[in-house]
């Protein structure tokens, strides 16, 4: 079992304490919609990297056999040093994902969120299909595949606590080590904290390489991006980037920028895009959070079937290796189909309860068709059915329709 698999459970247990914490102390850094986005895209995450990292481990792994310059043992010091190696390529893979338009693309999605809690570790990308490369002189120097997958997994674990406003500065630690303080800095759109701070574990690596800012007490952190998403739909927030650079490849006019724009620095656009189909410029002066209303019926429903949406994950990668490779596309396709509903439904889309009612009918139809555990059916089969009756209460209420959304040049 994986060490993420295992960390799962408690990542639920801080997210439920820090929401009883918000309570005690009358915060506001939770609101519905934005955290079971964040949530959403995290299991979108977890469901397809099944399919899009088994190449990228194969690739390592024949490094390591036929190209590695030697072999280190399994022992303990080889895996502190690969620890610590680890987060060193971790920090240029970070930081190059900043600053490549390609590469941000498939990063974007972990900085979409306008809130900052724990939640917001859990938003991850579902298409970095390059951040393996950064990983490979691991293999160069011998570190076996099992060790870099086992301290990319506790890489990973230790930055979920750090997405949070609840801890203060700590002192010296500030000096070495990824804190709370210093990653509220990173996921800052204010300029003087934007593209600052990527270390995962070790602060140290922005301190040697110029990238570190402190937080300041007189500039609080605006979080989010420049180009504010304005969705809860986590398929769009894998792929707006892309989408724009798509559009600006096809429509421009020079060769070199229909390559070029991809490779660049983020944010760089061919001339004549940024004459003929100008984007906004943000005016952080301005900065108001993107929300759309929603009734308790809604938020109720959309928390349940969150929920039963992450059983199902949970389930999947604990049994990924008993599941037929036809099975797992359904399943996959299955958690497409839930974080879109959802998010269309959290945005007051007109077909969102036609789409949901079709996907409850399906759950019950897998439940009478598939083999399950006794325990799971019934879970399944009592929420699918509140999840239908909660359906009917809101055709029968109605919301003020949400702002419009920005139109897509």
């Amino acid at each position: 079992m994986s060490y993420i698999l295992i960390a799962v459970p408690f990542f639920f247990l801080l997210i439920v304490l820090e929401l009883v914490l918000e309570k005690v102390r009358g915060t506001q850094y939770y609101r519905v919609n934005d955290a079971i986005n964040s949530l959403s895209a995290g299991v979108l995450s977890r469901v397809t990297s099944v399919a899009h990292k088994i190449i990228p481990f194969t690739l390592y792994a024949l490094v390591f056999e036929h190209i590695a310059l030697i072999e280190l043992p399994d022992a303990t010091w080889v895996w502190v040093l690969a620890f610590v190696l680890y987060d060193f390529c971790y920090y240029w893979n970070h930081r190059l994902g900043h600053e490549v338009n390609i590469l941000w693309a498939a990063h974007v999605v972990h900085h979409s969120s306008e809130e900052y809690n724990l939640t917001t570790a859990l938003r991850q990308s579902s298409s970095s299909l390059f951040g393996w490369i950064f990983y490979l002189p691991m293999a160069l120097i011998g570190i076996e595949p099992a060790i870099m997958i086992a301290v990319g997994a506790l890489n990973l674990i230790y930055q979920f606590w750090v997405h949070t406003r609840h801890v203060p500065k700590l002192g010296p630690l500030e000096w070495i080590f990824v804190t709370p303080s210093n990653h509220r800095v990173h996921h800052a759109q204010n300029q003087v904290y934007i593209d600052r701070n990527y270390g995962g574990v070790f602060i140290i690596w922005d301190r040697l390489f110029g990238s570190f800012q402190e937080e300041l007490d007189n500039e609080p952190p605006i979080y989010g991006i420049r180009k504010a998403l304005h969705s809860w739909n986590p398929l769009w927030a894998n792929v707006h980037v892309y989408s724009q650079l798509a559009k600006d490849c096809w429509r421009t006019q020079r060769w070199q920028d229909k390559l070029g724009i991809w490779f660049r620095r983020t944010g760089w656009r061919p001339a004549d895009m940024e004459q003929k189909y100008p984007l906004p410029r943000a005016d952080l002066t301005k900065f108001k959070k993107f929300d759309t209303p929603m009734s308790l019926p809604t938020k109720i429903y959309s928390v349940l079937q969150h929920a039963m949406t992450i059983l199902i994950t949970f389930l999947f990668m604990a049994s990924v290796e008993q599941i037929s490779m036809g099975n797992q596309w359904l399943i996959m396709l299955f958690v497409l189909l839930s974080s879109f509903g959802v998010g269309a439904l959290m945005e007051g889309r007109s077909f969102a309860s036609w789409l949901e009612g079709g996907k409850n009918l399906l759950v019950f139809a897998a439940l009478y068709i598939y083999s399950l555990p006794v325990w799971f059916s019934y879970t399944m089969a009592v929420g699918t059915a509140l999840s239908l009756a909660l359906l009917v209460v809101l055709g029968r209420s109605k919301l003020p329709s949400p702002d419009p959304l920005p139109t897509q040049n």
